[in-house]
């Protein structure tokens, strides 16, 4: 191996060294929690350093936020049941037990501000696996229903559960109804107006 493939898969290495124990101190203590000063001694390198990969924490933020949309998309692919069983209800499933098991993460992805290019042509690959494994579980109930508009109704209600659920506005009990309400409502073959 040469000199310069070395020092790439060690630049590599601690990049991702960074952004792990970003997600991890985030998930401890929250994103307020998380500064350069902090990343830097958890990964034993300088503050300069940390800035030779990322500008500074909203970058950081970002890289995480990337990562983690690529975690939720293998998480949707994973979830994709057998025959006979309601993909649409796996994948509801899926993508609250990912917002539950993994608040920061998920904060960083749909919460935090971030200079992701969200519904643009330079999006990341992640986003759109991600976004991909919704239209797909969409797709068998669309009906004459515009496929990505609807996986988007579906992606925001779905968003809201989670959200109101981690700041504890929601009422536990309801969980089940609440995610049977939201199928059912989605799973009609065309609203009242025809669309």
């Amino acid at each position: 191996m040469s000199i310069q493939n070395r020092r790439e898969r060690e630049r590599a290495e601690r990049h991702q060294l960074i952004i792990d124990a970003a997600r991890d101190l985030a998930e401890k203590e929250g994103w307020d929690a998380v500064t350069t000063r902090k990343l830097a001694e958890k990964v034993e390198y300088s503050q300069p350093v940390l800035y030779s990969h990322f500008k500074g924490k909203d970058a950081i933020v970002r890289a995480v936020a990337i990562q983690g949309c690529g975690d939720l998309a293998r998480e949707l692919r994973k979830a994709r049941p057998s025959r006979g069983e309601s993909r649409l209800r796996a994948a509801a499933e899926a993508y609250l037990r990912f917002a539950r098991e993994r608040p920061a993460l998920y904060d960083a992805m749909f919460v935090q501000q971030s200079d992701i290019p969200w519904g643009t042509d330079e999006v990341p690959q992640e986003l759109l696996d991600a976004f991909g494994e919704l239209v797909a579980a969409v797709e068998p109930i669309r009906g004459d229903r515009h496929l990505e508009a609807l996986t988007e109704v579906f992606w925001t209600s779905l968003h809201g559960i989670a959200t109101l659920g981690q700041g504890a506005r929601l009422r536990p009990r309801y969980d089940d109804t609440r995610l049977d309400l939201l199928l059912g409502a989605l799973s009609l073959t065309k609203d009242e107006h025809g669309l």
